[in-house]
């Protein structure tokens, strides 16, 4: 995620998982997430997700502030429902001795959706404990805005539908811009997901986003080459 409001030299990153085939390939989400909400099993996952992000940031405490702002990690609805989920996330933290504002949390808004009070009450707590939350795909529900009032999120990362087409549809620019601008007005941050090219960022820093996600800013990376990237 490329900060395109400051010159800031920070990386905020989002964690993607897969999974290896036995013969060496990766497996995209779309072929087992389905399967272990099926099963239940997402909640299992997160964690795992968490524990070895903050095992990586772990390595080098130090490094790790002066170079990344944020790692973003996604949440299901699963975890969010689980009343063991925040009490094991606190102790991996307190036992690691990570800074919680180094982990930003996403949940979708369909997600936020149908567990709206859950969901808020998950997002201020953590919050109260120095965690970050974004709400992913935002503009994809009918009362987007109404939504946006209730959950007390950071950053608001703007649905890529509306994004692809920017450089080219005067209607997804203006409802962007109305986006950015009720966010900002909300005091906070935006995030433009599908970024593929530079006519679409120019755009978008025309607008005001924030920060920019996508091919065009950066392909996704092994976990092992963030540092390198960073430095």
């Amino acid at each position: 995620i490329d900060d395109i409001a400051s010159e800031r030299n920070k990386l905020h990153g989002e964690i993607l998982v897969r999974m290896l085939d036995h013969d060496g390939s990766l497996i995209g989400p779309n072929a087992f997430i389905p399967a272990a909400e099926r099963y239940s099993l997402m909640a299992a996952i997160d964690r795992w997700v968490v524990k070895n992000t903050l095992r990586m940031l772990s390595q080098d405490i130090d490094y790790v502030q002066n170079r990344i702002s944020a790692c973003s990690v996604n949440l299901s609805g699963q975890s969010l429902s689980d009343d063991r989920f925040m009490s094991s996330l606190v102790t991996m933290i307190e036992d690691m001795e990570i800074p919680p504002e180094l982990l930003c949390f996403e949940i979708t808004e369909t997600v936020a959706i149908a567990n709206l009070a859950d969901v808020a009450d998950f997002i201020g707590e953590m919050k109260g404990l120095g965690f970050k939350f974004a709400l992913d795909d935002f503009g994809t529900g009918l009362s987007s805005y109404k939504y946006l009032r209730t959950l007390p999120v950071d950053l608001l990362k703007i649905d890529g539908a509306f994004i692809k087409n920017i450089a080219t549809d005067p209607a997804d620019f203006a409802m962007v811009k109305s986006i950015n601008e009720m966010a900002h007005m909300m005091g906070k941050k935006t995030v433009a997901e599908y970024v593929e090219n530079d006519a679409i960022l120019e755009k978008l820093r025309e607008i005001g986003i924030d920060y920019a996600q996508g091919f065009g800013i950066e392909k996704p990376l092994l976990l092992n080459s963030v540092a390198e990237k960073a430095a």
